[in-house]
């Protein structure tokens, strides 16, 4: 008998889910995500999941954790700080694929270095220049990213370099040659560079996850699942964080697909702090060809084609003046609901909203709150950062309280996006509690929260919303608005062969949005979506019947709705890909680029034998590392030839060998 344990650790809620036989969903059990000790949110999920279950914990034949912490840092702008090695590029390098903006002022050094397309040394490494900035930063960098030009036809400089960071600082290092096997040295960087600054985060996460399960008596293998939706070992996914950018919405989208067996439709994912939307297709997630996208960020990491937006139940509420009449817009920042701080600081912020009630003016930081995250290091702040949050300490604090002066509002943005602290104010899940669709946390707090945020004075002079509950109907439509919005972009990029104009474009244009309504006036316009809405997500109840109807679609809204990245956790295979080029630099000679440098071979069947030899290798060791059985081999190929003087001349050839297979389970 099998017994699957599914953990998914968002940023709002931590799920557990136990499945019997790959076939019976038999518990599930909700906890709140504890950033400041990530264990307890994990501990008490999984232990009410054993409870309810009365399964044992020595019952359990293996555990999967899938995770939206790295997607959510990525999008909020969160992560450590790193330093990048940036090897045979030029400076104005920098400046491609949102790297420099992705770097946010850390360290980087350009240096001396590097190869050519065919793997030929293009100039020595510069080490004693390395050295000289190794020793500068080894106290004040929680990571490095290394990339080398042409570093993954030849990783030799990756290698040398990584090896100094190791001997040096002792730090973790992320070579971009080992995420990815394209070119492209600035996309590959940008990818070493938020790998390196998700490291720490997935550390914690990964480790206090395995150290509460063994704590509870589970003892079977741990796996984490990827952003393709497949799954890794614990020890893979420590070493690749940016692996798992996308986990969560990839999980969901596997669990989708066994919840409801629904072969085409979109899959919507609500959250604390996004909302992630794919397309099924013939009851698969397609992988996105150009990288995963998360934020501002295009990566080369392989993941299910998805759009994430900063949409959420968590997401900041912000007042707009929109020509006489105002009304809101939300995210892409989370928040802490009001709701929420005030149910675990019931003493401070119940007080300071009264306060703020009798004043007879709208105050700025109305309905703020701030606390710092315990237990997270502080590497390299600024004497006024530091200041701050030495300021904040272990406490909750009205936000005016704190914030001394309007120049240190920068100083909180920075604290804020190094993940050290958590602003709460007015979200969505607030005015769920106003409605009544929700009551888990502080309702008063909410009411309170929301009468203040309604007396704020749009261009007509008149206060936006005098009841609570109209200013909470005003937050929902809007989540409503913008969750259709990202509904009908996902939509219009399936058929964009279609339009010639951008996605985003035409989900807004005004005869898509009249449309809606629909409209009938002489001219009749009648839009929505032709496929299904698979709603996920804890809220998806309270707030997608609204979408679905809005669409003018059917809503699909599982049983298991609120666990489903937890049961896309455990259902899903273990698949590993290695990828290789073999280029021809002379004629009559074919070049394989390995992972341990460039082997030349006479004949291009050769050359093609070594590498598909070298890649089935590496495939099935990553799979059997990961803990996968019966594995099965899939090889694809790529080979590249020009006509020239009547024959064809071969130009280059890329090789992939897919290695899957279900995990193995310990006995239970």
């Amino acid at each position: 008998m099998a017994i699957l344990l599914g953990v998914d650790t968002g940023g709002t809620y931590t799920d557990a889910v136990l499945i019997h036989d790959e076939k019976v969903v038999i518990a599930s059990a909700k906890s709140l995500t504890t950033r400041q000790d990530l264990a307890i949110g994990v501990g008490a999920a999984v232990r009410a999941v054993l409870a309810q279950s009365g399964v044992t914990a020595a019952e359990v034949t293996m555990a999967s954790l899938s995770t939206t912490l790295a997607t959510n840092a990525l999008v909020e702008g969160q992560g450590g700080r790193v330093a990048l090695i940036y090897i045979g590029f030029r400076e104005r390098d920098l400046d491609g694929n949102g790297l420099r903006e992705a770097l946010k002022g850390d360290p980087y050094i350009v240096l001396a270095g590097g190869h050519d397309h065919a793997g030929a040394q293009a100039a020595p490494l510069d080490e004693a220049e390395l050295i000289a900035f190794l020793e500068t930063h080894k106290a004040d960098i929680s990571g490095f990213a290394v990339a080398a030009q042409f570093g993954t036809r030849n990783p030799a400089h990756e290698v040398r370099a990584a090896e100094l960071v190791t001997q040096i600082t002792g730090r973790p290092v992320s070579a971009s040659h080992q995420l990815s096997a394209k070119l492209n040295g600035p996309k590959r960087a940008l990818t070493a560079v938020l790998n390196a600054r998700l490291i720490g985060l997935t550390l914690r996460l990964i480790g206090r996850a395995e150290q509460v399960l063994a704590d509870l008596g589970i003892t079977a293998p741990m796996m984490v699942v990827r952003g393709d939706g497949a799954l890794m070992s614990a020890a893979q996914a420590r070493a690749r964080p940016i692996e798992t950018i996308l986990s969560g919405p990839a999980a969901s989208i596997v669990g989708a697909r066994w919840m409801t067996g629904a072969d085409t439709a979109l899959v919507s994912d609500i959250g604390g702090t996004t909302t992630d939307v794919a397309m099924l297709k013939n009851g698969r997630p397609a992988i996105d060809p150009a990288g995963a996208r998360v934020g501002p960020y295009r990566t080369m990491v392989e993941a299910v084609a998805m759009r994430t937006t900063g949409l959420g139940g968590d997401s900041e509420v912000h007042f707009t003046t929109d020509g006489l009449q105002g009304g809101v817009t939300l995210g892409p920042r989370r928040l802490l609901p009001v709701s929420l701080i005030a149910h675990e600081a019931e003493d401070v912020v119940l007080p300071a909203l009264e306060q703020q009630l009798r004043s007879t003016t709208p105050g700025e930081y109305d309905a703020r709150f701030v606390r710092a995250v315990q237990g997270i290091e502080a590497h390299g702040l600024a004497a006024r950062d530091a200041e701050l949050l030495d300021r904040i300490g272990t406490d909750v604090w009205p936000l005016g309280k704190v914030l001394k002066s309007r120049v240190e509002s920068g100083a909180l943005k920075r604290l804020v996006e190094r993940g050290l602290v958590q602003i709460a104010g007015v979200t969505p899940s607030d005015a769920a509690h106003v409605l009544g669709r929700v009551a888990v946390w502080n309702s008063d707090a909410a009411r309170m929260a929301l009468e203040l945020f309604g007396r704020r004075r749009t261009g007509a002079g008149v206060m936006l919303a005098r009841d609570p509950q109209v200013m909470a109907q005003i937050i929902v439509d809007q989540l409503t608005h913008q969750s259709g919005l990202a509904l009908l972009e996902t939509a219009f990029a399936e058929d964009a062969q279609d339009f010639d104009l951008p996605e985003e474009v035409l989900a807004r244009h005004v005869l898509m949005q009249r449309g809606l309504g629909p409209h009938k006036g002489v001219v009749r316009i009648d839009t929505g979506l032709n496929v299904p809405v698979i709603g996920l997500g804890a809220s998806a109840a309270s707030y997608y019947p609204a979408v679905g109807a809005l669409m003018g679609c059917e809503m699909i809204l599982p049983e298991h709705a609120g666990v489903a990245n937890a049961i896309g956790a455990v259902v899903g295979r273990i698949t590993m890909r290695r990828s290789g080029t073999i280029t021809s630099p002379a004629e009559g000679r074919f070049r394989v680029h390995l992972h341990s440098g460039p082997e030349d071979f006479m004949a291009s069947d050769a050359a093609l034998i070594r590498l598909e030899t070298a890649l089935r290798l590496a495939a099935v060791a990553d799979a059997e590392a990961a803990g996968a059985g019966d594995i099965q081999i899939r090889v694809e190929r790529d080979i590249r030839t020009a006509e020239a003087e009547a024959r064809q001349v071969f130009v280059e050839a890329t090789l992939t060998v897919e290695a899957s297979g279900r995990p193995r389970m310990a006995d239970g």
